[in-house]
This record gives C-alpha cells, sequence and structure tokens, in this order.
C-alpha cells in the first residue's frame, strides 16, 4: 500500500461535483469562516455579509454596541435582508419583501397587518444567531460546531500574534473578489507550496534570498522570510526596502518579517511590519474559488510608510499576477488522464498536513479514482 502521507490528494478531488458536496458538509459548514474586522463596522447598524456556498451571513454592531452575527434570511419567506457585501442598516433591518423588521439584536419587531397572524409569537421568529468569535479583532463565525475555537487552532502563534496589536486595526480601502477558475484547494496548496517560492516568484526571492522557512501545525502553517538589506534590482523592491519605517511595537526581529499564516480550511494572513491582509479562498464549484481580500493598517501618517504600503501593494499585484497563472496550470492539469497523484517530498509539510487533514474527514479523498 502506498504511503498516502507521501502523496498529493488525488487529481479527481479537483474536479468532482460529488466530491464538492461533500466538502460543503465535512469541511466548510464546521469551519470558522472570517467576517470582518471589528472596526470594519464601528458604529451601531454598521454590516458586513459573507455567502458561503448557499448560505448568506451577516455581522453587525448593535444598539448597544456589541457585534452579533446571524443569518441573512427572514423569518417570514426567506428573502435576503441585508445587501451588498457591507453597509449600515441605521437602527433596524427591514424585509424589502413584507417589511417584517428586526432591533439589531435580531429580535422580530414588527409585522405588517401583526392581526392576520393569529397566534404568532414575535419572540419565537428572532433572527437566527450564528455561532460567533472574535479572534485579535477579526469576526468569525460557523455554521455548525465542529472545529477548536480560533484562538485553540492558532495557539501556537498566538504570542507572535500578539506583537502586532490586531485589535487595533482599520480598513485600509474595501474587500475585494477575484474569480479564479480553479478548485479551492489548488489556490490552499499554492498558498502553503515553499518550493515554488524561489522558482515562481524572482520577487520574492529577491527580497528573502535563500531564507524562506515554512512549518506545519494542526490547524495552522506558517511561511515567512525577512526582507534583505541588500539593495535589489527591481524598483519596486529596492524602495520598499529602502523606505520602510520602523515600527516602534513591533521587536527588533519583525521590523522586516513577512509572516504568512493559513488557518484551516481556507483562510491566509499576510503579515507585513506595514499592514496586515487576509485572503480567504471561497469555494464556488468544483472548479471556481473566490478570493475575498481586504488590507488592514495602523494609522500612520509617515509619508515612508504611505509609501511602503503602496509599494507592498505593487510588489504583491505581480505575485498574484504570477500564482494566478501557476494555479490555472495545475487546474488544467488535474484533468488530464496521464495524472492521478504526484510524490510530496519530507520538506513539503504543509501540503502534507493539509492532506491528512482532508483525508481524515472525507475518506474518498484517499482514492486514487472516484467510484
Amino acid at each position: 500500500m502506498p504511503d498516502l502521507d507521501a502523496t498529493s490528494l488525488p487529481a479527481w478531488i479537483y474536479r468532482d461535483q460529488r466530491f464538492f458536496e461533500l466538502e460543503r458538509a465535512a469541511i466548510f459548514r464546521p469551519s470558522w469562516q472570517l467576517v470582518c474586522h471589528q472596526n470594519d463596522i464601528p458604529e451601531p447598524g454598521d454590516y458586513h455579509c459573507l455567502d458561503l456556498l448557499g448560505e448568506s451571513m451577516v455581522s453587525l454592531r448593535g444598539a448597544d454596541r456589541t457585534i452579533r452575527s446571524f443569518h441573512n434570511v427572514c423569518r417570514h419567506r426567506a428573502a435576503r435582508l441585508l445587501d451588498g457585501p457591507r453597509g449600515s442598516c441605521a437602527s433596524r433591518i427591514a424585509c424589502p419583501y413584507h417589511q417584517w423588521t428586526y432591533a439589531l439584536d435580531g429580535r422580530l419587531i414588527g409585522v405588517p397587518q401583526r392581526s392576520s397572524f393569529p397566534g404568532l409569537q414575535m419572540s419565537e421568529h428572532a433572527l437566527v444567531p450564528l455561532e460567533q468569535e472574535i479572534f485579535l479583532g477579526f469576526v468569525f463565525v460557523r455554521l455548525q460546531p465542529g472545529l477548536p475555537t480560533v484562538r485553540d487552532m492558532a495557539a501556537p502563534y498566538l504570542r507572535e500574534l500578539q506583537d502586532y496589536r490586531m485589535e487595533q486595526l482599520v480598513p485600509q480601502g474595501r474587500v475585494t473578489l477575484r474569480p479564479r477558475a480553479v478548485n479551492w484547494k489548488n489556490v490552499a496548496d499554492n498558498y502553503a507550496d515553499g518550493l515554488h517560492i524561489s522558482v515562481a516568484h524572482p520577487g520574492l526571492s529577491r527580497l528573502f534570498g535563500p531564507g524562506y522557512g515554512i512549518e506545519a501545525r494542526e490547524w495552522i502553517d506558517k511561511m515567512w522570510g525577512s526582507v534583505l538589506e541588500k539593495p535589489s534590482c527591481n524598483w519596486s523592491e529596492r524602495h520598499y526596502q529602502r523606505l520602510l519605517p520602523s515600527v516602534e511595537w513591533l521587536p527588533p526581529q519583525k521590523q522586516r518579517l513577512w509572516l504568512y499564516l493559513k488557518l484551516w480550511p481556507n483562510l491566509a494572513f499576510d503579515i507585513y511590519p506595514d499592514q496586515i491582509d487576509f485572503m480567504q479562498f471561497l469555494p464556488i464549484s468544483p472548479t471556481e474559488t473566490l478570493i475575498r481580500e481586504i488590507a488592514y493598517v495602523h494609522p500612520d501618517a509617515r509619508r515612508e510608510m504611505r509609501a511602503a504600503r503602496y509599494l507592498n501593494w505593487r510588489i504583491n499585484r505581480q505575485v498574484n499576477r504570477e500564482d494566478k497563472a501557476l494555479i490555472e496550470r495545475v487546474q488544467t492539469g488535474m484533468t488530464s488522464g496521464s495524472y492521478s497523484s504526484g510524490p510530496l517530498g519530507e520538506s513539503e509539510v504543509c501540503l502534507r498536513s493539509f492532506a491528512r487533514r482532508v483525508r481524515s474527514l472525507i475518506p474518498e479523498s484517499r482514492q486514487a479514482q472516484p467510484n
């Protein structure tokens, strides 16, 4: 019997509709999904929405300034209540279909033609809450129990994360959505693949040299590289190296550290001295993924910091182009009859860990071909 730990996941699960439905139940319904940062919704009535595999979810700040999360579905006729990725509903939520009205804490407070609903118990028709956890200022929800808390999943790096004062972050711009014609696992694999950095990302290789590291823990992976002092031949990289200012609360070893963390199953944080981004790989179909992302910063009016953030964007825009081409290449290859799976090297610890988790949750993924 082959050593599955040394073998990649089979190609068929990157394109199969039936397996995609198994993932919906076994992986995504019990998983924590990031909706927004608490400072994305600073005032009562402010909200952020997240759509995932047919479920619409919303996190909003109540009149008491508490953040709560609900299914974004009216209890009368199932209409979507709040539209768009973000907004404000002022002091109440009104359904655009029949005007059923809810308080910001989810209570049903208004029903037109109330007398025509004899026996209606208003308290029994509040918005359906979602399990919620706020971790380092980020608002997470899940559809059903299953995983440890986000704090417990991130525990191996909690002390490291606390240096970045993430609760104080504010959004820089808005959430962007980038469609990719690939399976979501293809995006996740690529993010934690350490071997391709020196081959396919010349910019990162110039910035980090050979010092790119990766490691895997039970629920979270870590990748990292430190920006070298040696000037790059590339204009954006060279000026980023020169202009990146110090951040007073970061220890010396993090002043030039680029840190990447991937939380099971589909969330990544890019943590830089100058900003922090999240990237979420939202599955749409077996061969479609929506990458959801936004950058957060600490307020800093220094010209050098503004320049560094712009240069960071230029550098990573090119990295994103390179990654898009790579994952599309792989997705195309997954359809070839010549390929089933490939060997994983001992250094590919993150890919091994991810494949191990998928196989433990969905036994069909151990099969070379579908039944």
